[in-house]
């Protein structure tokens, strides 16, 4: 709370000196803006930025830093313990933000809270009795640590606010004395824009690479303590981690391939409704019609897949058994099954297909169409030899879209897949994908140093490569078989 708070005086401070800066320059020529380099209102935004640009700084790089600061300092306190310093450290953190609460509330006192030589056991009891810890006893330890956490915490927010309020004043004195009629205010101001854009347009970049470089160092984390030979070529997914069962056999190949599975079937049902449906919305369909059909067909698109997952176990699931179950063909053993994941996920693909494919063949220009007219073509002729390949790329990227998301796709197959990981062409068989694997390694509070949790990420890297391999395949095909047009 204290944050925003401080960014609400930042950001009055910014406004004044709007406000203050265009005034200066105006009183500088006597009130006639003529006699000014740049108009009166690019000399307030130099002062605006002048305040917002370093606090900007330095709030993010105090965000950053405290965090790390204050962490490695309690995990210094906590010395040596048997118990994981994950976990150790996320209990500290619930104790940290349990005692604020209860601060904040009453239900403890601050200087109770504070006290180094407070009973662990009645600090838990208030807490517990205010439902703010309801994990463990807290241990004097992890007590001693939270409330060092809330000590820092409370000093690092303190500090901050100083020179938060500091940089921004003297921003806001600096940028006030180097106004003059001389001074070339438009080009700061565009000079400062540009800086915002460029940072704006390099969060996509920073953020990706953070995600890979995480992927990466967790993947090269797991593989110091399980082979990535038997990981890549291991045929069976059995985890059972070390002081949990024994050995585990944790071979990626069978969750590949269901995931590969279950996203065929989707694609197989998608792909032609899909395409089909655009082809008939751009050139055969009348106006009226492709106006009420469209928006219909893009609402499956804003549909929960909780909702799609629900519909596979309580409605797909059941009417698949009927007719393939043991009272039908007997095929089926249960409702969850690769055609129910692979069914349910392709009618939830089909608006991914059709719209973004709908878009790319009206998009394709009239005169091609015309000039077929007149070569004697007919209208499926022109679709097929004119209009299709000119909206090749297009329909490739709506395709590799829906292909990228069936394979990150978690609920439906958690509850209309099962949860088995196996090689089988049966489609009528239960099996699991990658995804629903990483949410089972992360569910709960393994510590992320573990086996347990590591092993979430390798599966998380390689389904990173997959998908960034189709993509490869798809720009090379649209590549080598795209039509170009003057």
């Amino acid at each position: 709370m204290a944050v925003f708070w401080l960014i609400g005086i930042v950001l009055a401070l910014a406004a004044a000196g709007l406000v203050l800066g265009r005034a200066r320059a105006l009183a500088c020529v006597g009130g006639d803006a003529r006699g000014l380099h740049s108009r009166p209102v690019y000399h307030g935004w130099t002062v605006a930025v002048a305040v917002l640009g370093p606090v900007g700084l330095v709030l993010t790089f105090w965000l950053l830093v405290q965090p790390l600061y204050v962490g490695a300092v309690v995990s210094a306190m906590l010395g040596d313990s048997a118990d994981p310093r994950g976990l150790l450290l996320a209990e500290v953190r619930r104790a940290a933000e349990g005692l604020e609460a209860a601060v904040e509330t009453g239900v403890i006192p601050a200087a109770l809270a504070e006290d180094a030589r407070a009973d662990a056991a009645e600090i838990t009891r208030r807490l517990k009795a205010a439902g703010q810890v309801v994990t463990s006893d807290l241990t004097a330890p992890v007590l001693r640590a939270a409330q060092r956490t809330l000590a820092l915490n409370a000093s690092g927010d303190r500090a901050m606010a100083g020179v938060v309020l500091a940089v921004a004043l003297a921003g806001l004195v600096l940028a006030l004395r180097r106004i003059a009629p001389a001074f070339r205010a438009r080009p700061v101001v565009e000079r400062d824009l540009r800086a915002l854009l460029i940072a704006a347009a390099s969060i996509a970049v920073l953020t990706t690479l953070g995600i890979v470089l995480s992927l990466v160092f967790n993947t090269v984390g797991f593989f110091r303590l399980y082979p990535a030979a038997e990981f890549f070529t291991g045929l069976d997914w059995a985890p059972s981690f070390s002081g949990r069962g024994g050995a585990s056999d944790l071979g990626v190949l069978p969750l590949l391939w269901g995931t590969l599975y279950i996203s065929v079937v989707a694609l197989a049902v998608a792909v032609p409704i899909g395409l089909f449906a655009a082809i008939y919305l751009s050139e055969y369909a009348a106006p009226r019609f492709r106006a009420l059909a469209k928006p219909l067909l893009e609402v499956l698109a804003g549909i929960p897949t909780i909702v799609y997952g629900l519909f596979a176990l309580l409605t797909v699931g059941p009417l698949l058994m009927r007719v393939f179950g043991e009272a039908g063909l007997g095929w089926m053993q249960s409702g969850t099954a690769v055609i129910t994941a692979g069914l349910v996920m392709g009618i939830m693909l089909i608006p991914f297909v059709s719209s973004l494919s709908d878009d790319i063949i009206s998009a394709v220009p009239q005169a091609l169409r015309d000039g077929s007219y007149g070569l004697g073509a007919t209208r499926s002729e022109t679709i097929r030899q004119v209009v299709l390949p000119a909206a090749l790329p297009g329909i490739v990227g709506a395709i590799l879209l829906a292909a990228s998301r069936a394979i990150g796709e978690t609920m439906i197959v958690v509850l209309g897949a099962g949860a088995a990981a196996r090689l089988s062409l049966n489609p009528f068989e239960a099996m699991t994908t990658v995804t629903a694997k990483i949410v089972s390694q992360l569910t709960g509070d393994a510590d992320f140093a573990s086996p347990e949790a590591l092993v979430a990420f390798a599966l998380g890297m390689t389904l990173f490569v997959l998908t960034l391999g189709l993509n490869v395949v798809a720009l090379v095909i649209v590549r080598r078989y795209r039509e170009h047009y003057e």
